[in-house]
């Protein structure tokens, strides 16, 4: 039965026996347009038929589409997205069609879903227990995070090594020019002997302060 398009659909969960490759497509305008419709579905699987089912009841200026999908999961998928999506202006109605399966259709999908299941099993069984996926990830991004840490103090310490032992990183005393240029040298020597005098006039304040004696109050208290 269609439902209403007032009505806000029911949250349901399919089972793989109502899960089916056949769809019905309801509330598709009369336009027409039944070439756009199979494009659309087919964008999400090869879509082997797509007809419009003039015996079904539907509303005015409104058609409803029969479409047949080669798998299970390209129907699953397509009902997913298109379902109550818009369609040249009319919300569509997408509903599995379990009855229209033939007995080799029934077996074909309950066989395709042994498989599923079985896939999904062994894949859990292979993990240790207590760990997921997202823990194992975890783990191993953890690993390279602590391995880029050792790595980086180890590059550290062999460029510290590396400017240690070259002459070109050494030390100039400073009574020796840095630059090739007269006039750079002649300012950074300027800049040394303000610091020297700097330097020696704290130490003579320094040694001035130490040198007075603590004065006494001899005044007279009232």
């Amino acid at each position: 039965m269609p439902r209403d398009r007032d009505e806000p659909a029911a949250v349901r969960v399919y089972t793989v026996c109502d899960e089916s490759k056949y769809l019905i497509v309801r509330n598709v305008p009369s336009l027409g347009c039944g070439d756009d419709l199979a494009n659309l579905f087919g964008a999400y699987g090869p879509v082997e038929e797509c007809k419009p089912m003039d015996a079904e009841d539907c509303d005015p200026y409104t058609d409803v589409f029969f479409i047949k999908f080669s798998q299970v999961s390209n129907a699953r998928f397509a009902k997913r997205k298109l379902d109550e999506s818009v369609f040249l202006g009319n919300r569509l109605q997408v509903t599995y069609a379990p009855h229209f399966e033939t007995l080799l259709d029934t077996k074909e999908k309950l066989e395709v879903r042994r498989k599923e299941v079985l896939g999904r099993i062994k894949s859990s069984a292979g993990r240790p227990e207590g760990t997921s996926q997202y823990s194992l990830a975890q783990g191993s991004s953890s690993g390279n995070h602590h391995q880029m840490n050792s790595n980086k103090r180890e590059y550290v310490k062999t460029i510290h090594a590396s400017h240690i032992e070259d002459p070109r990183f050494s030390h100039v005393p400073s009574n020796k020019d840095y630059f090739p240029s007269e006039s750079m040298n002649a300012t950074v020597n300027l800049v040394r002997e303000k610091l020297d005098k700097i330097q020696s006039g704290g130490d003579n304040s320094k040694a001035a302060a130490a040198s007075k004696k603590p004065r006494v109050d001899n005044r007279r208290r009232i």
